[in-house]
């Protein structure tokens, strides 16, 4: 605490005492029943986070109105009290370790798209239609009155089940802001025109929900700050919304962006190509014009950084969505000082990108995420084994890691004079700092683990033989695929490893053959760096590795960078003035001083076979086995290592 003494102190909003200044922000539950009632898994979802030590928890994407609302079938029911029981213990997982329990009462307004397609009529601030073709009638005041009072309701049930504090989502274009944007109402009747009149809704709110919880129960509201798009309000606008909200709650929240906005996505949850604390700014301003507690989010997992943004007052709260998804624990290991063993969230958007096409939370850095259960229940294992690990990447770390947690006796060899395998040449890329401070966490947790560590010994089968392991782990890794075409050999062509390891070796131009994540995230660098890049790609389009919004945010960038993209373009020779590529439109001579391939990656698989007798037990992951990200490696790693044992 006395590191951090700001982040660290209590703050009392309604006669609540929250113990410290870092809430967990609403997220949507990955798992529920039909009837959009938590299950176990959900529970064990927020949980982790009340006992890693946030101050408040909340479960996002709750619904006011299941029939009318919906944005997905993802939202929890708040109007149906069967749940009771199922939401009482939500909360009481929640509450039992000395965190407040808060909700999110949503309405998703004319964006109720899952609602539309079952028949129910929209309704939003005016008449227009939707980009799917659903008509939206204009709300009469009936109506709106009619949700002012679900909300009411919704709060009331949520204080029944054992929630502390409500959040009110009036941000990122749901049905709140759509009556607060002046460009999403422009009604002349006492519900628009003015900042008073369109803010008279939200205020309603506020205003209803009070009188029904009272005094002694905080009321917190989740805004944009800015919509940051050339359609939508600027700062100046949040500033006079967040003065018209003043002194009807206790906690203003300040997001920012639009979700009908799809480009501000990754500014609403900032990419790894934006500063930390990107979107404090927001906060701050507000701050300064309202006597209401503020609270801040947004690319937020450094305790130093948050410990400043309190102490200087730009903002009274700090709130973590992906920050805790990466490291639950981060609060107590700040507390505790043990700050440097937390996982920073790297930004690469991976969480958001399986939850949207998967319904699952999955993070390359918490193997846990998605299965918070799972990890709480598994029994130790009932016989301690010798387990050899092949390879210190991010896959032979974790696995090493993990079989040392549960008692296994782990040596760890690694071909390099270093932990962290190939990814270890990203060191020095600006925006991939939170990966490389990983690696080094991982490092040190290896050896914290007691792992006996071996630099610089290749595992062949006369070392795994005298060793005599009982379970041996191939994690060997891969190496760059290079591309079947003529003048590969020429002393400017080079992998995207080789550049990473030398970026002196890129000259003033480069041409890129891949548009993969490799290849998309080296030219953002070599754009950083001056260097006018060229992305060569066989394909309609540039591969995201599966992860839609880092692909999203990777776009952004690479316009922003002035990087030339050249797709259904497939290299079919390299010279010393550049690369041929074959189009549609016939062939034409890239010019370039370097070229750098990054066509994917063959796997050791020769190596690892090499190695299956060597032990009993036997087990291949990571690139050794198929080319995988960070998330498969260490989610696979992390089960295989925790399977060890059972019999």
């Amino acid at each position: 605490m006395e590191k951090y003494p700001n982040l660290f102190s209590s703050i009392t909003l309604a006669g609540t005492v929250f113990r410290n200044r870092i809430f967990s922000s609403p997220t949507g539950p990955a798992y529920m029943t039909s009837q959009h009632f938590p299950l176990q898994e959900t529970n064990a979802y927020y949980e982790v986070k009340a006992i890693g030590g946030a101050a408040s928890v909340c479960v996002g994407d709750a619904v006011i109105d299941s029939k009318n609302a919906r944005f997905n079938n993802g939202h929890l029911a708040l109007d149906n009290p069967a749940g009771l029981a199922a939401m009482s213990r939500l909360s009481e997982a929640i509450t039992r370790h000395g965190a407040v329990a808060s909700i999110e009462l949503s309405h998703s307004g004319s964006h109720s798209h899952s609602s539309a397609r079952e028949g129910i009529q929209l309704y939003g601030p005016m008449e227009y239609t939707t980009a799917e073709g659903y008509k939206v009638l204009p709300m009469t005041e009936e109506i709106i009155y009619e949700i002012v009072d679900k909300y009411v309701a919704a709060a009331l049930y949520a204080k029944s089940c054992g929630f502390g504090m409500v959040t009110i989502h009036g941000g990122h274009g749901w049905l709140l802001t759509e009556f607060m944007s002046p460009v999403t109402n422009q009604r002349t009747d006492k519900w628009g025109g003015s900042v008073e009149n369109r803010c008279r809704f939200a205020v309603e709110v506020c205003k209803a929900v009070r009188r029904a919880v009272g005094p002694k129960f905080p009321i917190e509201m989740r805004i944009s700050g800015s919509e940051c798009n050339p359609n939508g309000y600027d700062l100046d606008e949040g500033v006079a919304i967040a003065k018209q909200l003043d002194g009807h709650l206790d906690l203003i929240h300040v997001s920012a962006g639009s979700h009908e906005v799809w480009d501000v996505f990754t500014v609403t949850h900032p990419d790894m190509f934006l500063p930390d604390g990107a979107n404090v700014k927001y906060a701050a301003e507000i701050k300064k014009h309202v006597k209401t507690a503020v609270a801040t989010v947004g690319a937020l997992a450094d305790p130093e950084l948050m410990e400043e943004i309190i102490a200087t007052g730009q903002a009274d709260v700090v709130q973590l969505a992906r920050g805790l998804m990466a490291d639950p624990d981060l609060p107590i290991k700040a507390w505790v000082g043990r700050e440097k063993e937390v996982n920073k969230c790297m930004r690469c958007l991976t969480c958001f990108s399986t939850h949207m096409m998967r319904g699952q939370w999955l993070c390359p850095l918490n193997p846990e995420l998605g299965h918070e259960l799972d990890a709480r229940i598994t029994p130790r294992p009932a016989v301690k084994k010798k387990v050899l690990v092949a390879g210190g990447g991010v896959g032979g770390m974790q696995a090493a890691i993990t079989a040392a947690e549960r008692g296994h006796e782990v040596i760890l060899c690694e071909k390099s004079g270093k932990l962290g395998g190939v990814l270890n040449c990203e060191h020095d890329v600006p925006f991939k700092k939170p990966l490389a401070e990983y690696l080094e966490r991982q490092a040190v947790a290896v050896k914290k683990a007691g792992v006996d560590v071996r630099l610089g010994t290749e595992v062949t089968p006369e070392l795994a033989k005298s060793l005599s392991p009982d379970v041996l782990i191939a994690a060997l890794g891969a190496s760059p695929a290079v591309p079947k075409i003529s003048g590969t050999a020429n002393a400017n062509v080079f992998s995207a490893e080789d550049i990473y390891n030398d970026v002196g070796k890129a000259g003033k131009k480069v041409v890129i053959l891949g548009g993969g994540l490799v290849g998309t995230e080296l030219a953002i660098y070599l754009a950083q760096l001056g260097r006018e890049v060229t992305i060569l790609e066989m394909a309609e389009g540039l591969h995201d590795g599966g992860n839609m919004l880092h692909g999203l945010a990777i776009r952004l960038e690479l316009e922003r960078r002035k990087v030339s993209v050249s797709l259904s373009t497939e290299a079919v020779g390299i010279s010393g003035g550049g690369v041929v590529g074959k189009a549609p439109s016939g062939e034409k001579l890239f010019e370039a001083d370097t070229v750098v391939y990054a066509v994917g990656q063959t796997p050791k698989r020769a190596e690892a076979e090499a190695l299956r007798s060597s032990a009993a037990e036997f087990h291949q992951i990571g690139d050794c086995l198929d080319a995988q990200n960070i998330t498969e490696a260490t989610r696979l790693a992390y089960h295989i290592a925790k399977d060890i044992g059972r019999y």
